[in-house]
């Protein structure tokens, strides 16, 4: 009887736990989530992309003047951020909240995987890059981690949800340029 009872309470653990699911916190002072970003200097320079904050809303980007460009790791000071944002339109479209929960709860994973190698494919393609953002209260610092980048050169992060979200990012990205 003992023993019935103990594999009761194991199994009764297990299907506790295994009904649990992990909930992306973010950091209060974290507002933005995603950036696409688009650069070709191939004929005219174009500049342009968005960001998604964490209320789901999308500020558009072309050819802004005064740009704060990530250094090599992706990175940008809160008011470097800050700034940009302050160069950017809000969109009409917006992201629903299950939408955004779900593709930000893959943050986490994202930031924890490696970067393939960067591959050189083409030539005047110019290079989308594909982020997600991590926010480094102690330092201020927005942390970015590569999702994809594609174009010129390509490469891209190896963890299984990163190319469920640069293939979202791209769709966003459609449904801006038909607007």
């Amino acid at each position: 009887m003992k023993f019935q009872s103990k594999i009761l309470i194991v199994f009764s653990i297990v299907l506790v736990m295994a009904g649990c699911k992990k909930n992306y916190v973010l950091n209060n002072k974290q507002h933005i989530l995603f950036q696409y970003e688009y650069i070709s200097y191939a004929r005219d320079y174009v500049h342009e992309g968005f960001f998604i904050d964490d209320e789901g809303n999308i500020m558009t980007y072309k050819n802004p003047e005064g740009w704060n460009f990530h250094d090599q790791n992706y990175n940008l000071t809160e008011s470097q951020l800050d700034e940009n944002i302050s160069r950017c339109t809000k969109s009409d479209i917006k992201i629903g909240k299950e939408e955004l929960a779900r593709f930000s709860s893959h943050i986490d994973n994202i930031a924890s995987s490696k970067v393939t190698a960067i591959k050189k494919v083409a030539a005047d393609a110019g290079k989308s890059v594909f982020i997600c953002y991590d926010f480094e209260e102690e330092n201020s610092l927005h942390k970015g981690f590569l999702i994809k980048m594609e174009g010129d050169f390509n490469c891209e992060n190896l963890n299984f949800y990163s190319k469920k979200v640069s293939l979202w990012l791209k769709g966003i990205n459609s449904s801006l340029s038909k607007k």
